[in-house]
């Protein structure tokens, strides 16, 4: 199907079928939308384009998939962040996982009869991920997995997880990856407050968890490379949902009668249009079956960039919607935008990669 007809057909379908969340926006009620969300695209053939049909989708380009999130952030129907986690989750499990399990297990949470997360960091070793320390050490027909992560998004949600471990030797080749699932024993969730007042994150405790030798994600030592497989498509079609999210705050910031700032508004803009052009060219590369690579830390600059200064826009020119109001939108989601330069990748180590690895500039 092209483009411009997917889109069309798209939009006829969701002007006819109400998919709007309610008014309850808390985080129970925002997974609960997620998952009505997905499961009637799903059941109207929309969340299946983009996806092999393998895992029950009904192929064609994966643009489709970033023009059926674009729609989703444009018109409110489902928190971007938490929308985007099949971006960087199935395509991981397609590239590692058995093919029998793929299939069994994708179109669940394609379809929002299922919600996942993702393994990966640890207390002391975000930005360093090859330092991790959650071991997994093979027994019979299971590994036994222990340890820590930590901003484990939706965990207490979750039914499976993709988890990193270590199985060897210190270093990227001793790492491994597994799905594990999140009612197994010896799992324990603690969700953590942030500062803008939503526990979307959670630490996660492993004791012992047994966990199949199926569930292995490629071969051992294979989870520093499913790490730098995934992370370029947390920032291609993850990120053109997001800044479709901020082109609406945009407009949103206009019609909730900003203070008239032609220089303030025109930089926001602009910085989303920067964005937006240089996630384009990360689309075209996706759809042309290029591999992402480092080059996706412009990407990430960006991106935290326009989002800070939209919101930084936004309690200038809406007086007292950040600093009086107790909760609220704008209060909430320009609490949120200050981790922006952090998650997915600190500010600092994105320059550190376009120096070193696009510029050419050596470790200092």
């Amino acid at each position: 199907m092209r483009v411009d007809e997917f889109r069309r057909g798209l939009h006829a379908w969701l002007d006819a079928h109400d998919l709007s969340p309610g008014e309850d926006r808390d985080l129970d009620a925002q997974v609960a939308q997620l998952a009505r969300v997905r499961h009637a695209l799903w059941q109207a053939d929309w969340m299946r384009y983009g996806w092999p049909h393998e895992v029950g989708g009904l192929g064609g380009p994966s643009v489709l998939r970033a023009v059926l999130g674009e729609e989703v952030a444009s018109r409110d129907l489902a928190e971007p962040g938490i929308w985007s986690m099949v971006e960087v989750l199935v395509p991981t499990l397609i590239d590692y996982a058995p093919p029998a399990l793929a299939a069994e297990l994708v179109p669940r949470l394609l379809g929002g009869e299922e919600q996942w997360c993702q393994g990966f960091s640890e207390p002391g070793s975000g930005s360093d991920l090859a330092s991790l320390s959650t071991r997994a050490v093979r027994d019979g027909d299971t590994w036994v997995v222990s340890g820590q992560k930590v901003w484990t998004s939706l965990a207490q949600y979750a039914a499976r997880c993709v988890l990193l471990a270590r199985t060897g030797d210190p270093g990227h080749a001793g790492i491994s990856a597994f799905l594990v699932d999140m009612d197994s024993p010896g799992i324990t969730v603690r969700p953590l407050r942030t500062m803008h007042g939503v526990d979307e994150f959670a630490e996660v405790f492993l004791d012992d968890v047994r966990v199949p030798a199926d569930r292995l994600l490629g071969a051992p030592g294979d989870g520093w490379r499913l790490a730098m497989d995934l992370l370029p498509h947390e920032r291609s079609t993850c990120f053109w949902h997001r800044v479709a999210h901020l082109y609406s705050r945009l407009d949103r910031l206009l019609a909730d009668g900003c203070e008239p700032d032609p220089d303030a508004l025109g930089t926001a803009w602009l910085d989303l249009h920067t964005v937006r052009c240089r996630s384009a060219t990360t689309q075209r590369a996706l759809v042309g079956g290029g591999r992402l690579g480092p080059e996706t830390s412009v990407d990430k600059i960006l991106l935290a960039t326009a989002e800070q200064r939209l919101y930084d826009t936004a309690r200038d020119l809406l007086a007292g919607a950040v600093e009086l109001a107790s909760d609220g939108m704008w209060r909430t989601e320009y609490l949120y935008s200050r981790a922006a330069t952090i998650y997915g990748g600190t500010a600092e180590i994105q320059r550190n990669i376009v120096a070193r690895r696009l510029l050419d500039l050596g470790r200092e």
